[in-house]
């Protein structure tokens, strides 16, 4: 049997076409692009380490993304003409597997570089297999690492949860988010049920957030500058209960904030109503269905009744 015909053998076509032909895999349809556990990803044909949980971030582009490789020499650049124009391929070093290509529009406070990599030309060992499967080596970091970069959770619903979602992913110091439905009592809600505003829950955003680099109090300023607080169970032209003004507080220190966040925003003369804006203890968050996740990401022009409304 020959080297191809092994790997035939060895891989999903959708990884044989990746690694051996230089193939693209579909944005947001992948394994690994909202992958969020800790460990590492390896080279799917040979097993090289190539890339590390603590260098990965959402780019926003569908595709594993990473400011950096775990072993710089295990991969390598190659001038990629493919399309018309030059861009750096990004092969393994050992078993010259295509994984993605590196752009410059990386996060500029970690070298701006943005490693764009195909889920089908990888393969992760979560943290706690990490001596199971050889790689032991790497795993002090993460135990390094443990009380670095903690995050926190805000957890808002303002209206339709896509744009909600699409400015609040944007903030500075957000570091992920997940639209679903919360606030309301029945067990794992779908759509379909949501939207006939009978279930309780509101459709709302998960904000995941590092408290180093944005506050919760900077977060819910945005959130009030983003939909009308004033209108009950409505936002623009999306009426019902699963669209009201919420903030769903997980601490009583969320809560003194919030309250009065509220009560600033409320005085401030912006607006002719009373804020309306429930705040109330979070309760169970159900992720929403995928297609809803990222929606104006993967759909750009798509439906978003949501805006920045000056701070002035």
């Amino acid at each position: 049997m020959s080297a191809k015909d092994d790997l035939r053998e060895r891989l999903t076509p959708e990884q044989y076409h990746v690694t051996q032909e230089g193939g693209t895999e579909k944005p947001f349809q992948n394994a690994y692009w909202k992958n969020k556990e800790a460990g590492i990803y390896v080279d799917v044909v040979s097993g090289e380490p190539l890339f590390s949980s603590l260098d990965k971030y959402d780019s926003g582009t569908g595709w594993p993304s990473f400011t950096k490789p775990l072993v710089v020499g295990n991969v390598v650049r190659r001038a990629d003409f493919s399309i018309g124009m030059m861009r750096m391929e990004l092969r393994s070093a050992g078993a010259d597997s295509h994984l993605g290509h590196v752009f410059d529009d990386g996060p500029e406070d970690q070298g701006g570089r943005r490693y764009c990599i195909n889920s089908a030309s990888l393969r992760f060992i979560p943290v706690e297999r990490l001596e199971e499967e050889g790689y032991g080596e790497f795993h002090p970091s993460f135990s390094t690492n443990s009380n670095k970069g903690k995050r926190e959770i805000a957890l808002l619903a303002g209206g339709c949860f896509w744009g909600v979602e699409e400015i609040l992913r944007n903030l500075a110091g957000v570091t992920d988010t997940e639209v679903g439905y919360t606030g309301g009592e029945t067990t794992d809600p779908t759509y379909e049920d949501i939207k006939t505003g009978t279930t309780g829950h509101a459709e709302s955003v998960r904000i995941e957030f590092d408290p180093a680099v944005i506050t919760y109090q900077a977060i819910l300023e945005t959130f009030f500058r983003l939909h009308d607080p004033t209108t009950l169970n409505r936002q623009g032209n999306d009426r019902g209960t699963q669209y009201r003004s919420a903030i769903f507080v997980l601490s009583d220190e969320q809560r003194t904030i919030a309250e009065t966040v509220k009560a600033r925003v409320g005085a401030s003369g912006k607006w002719n109503d009373p804020v309306v804006t429930e705040i109330v203890a979070a309760g169970t968050f159900y992720d929403a269905e995928e297609y809803h996740q990222d929606y104006l990401q993967r759909n750009p022009y798509g439906y978003n009744c949501h805006y920045l409304r000056d701070e002035s």
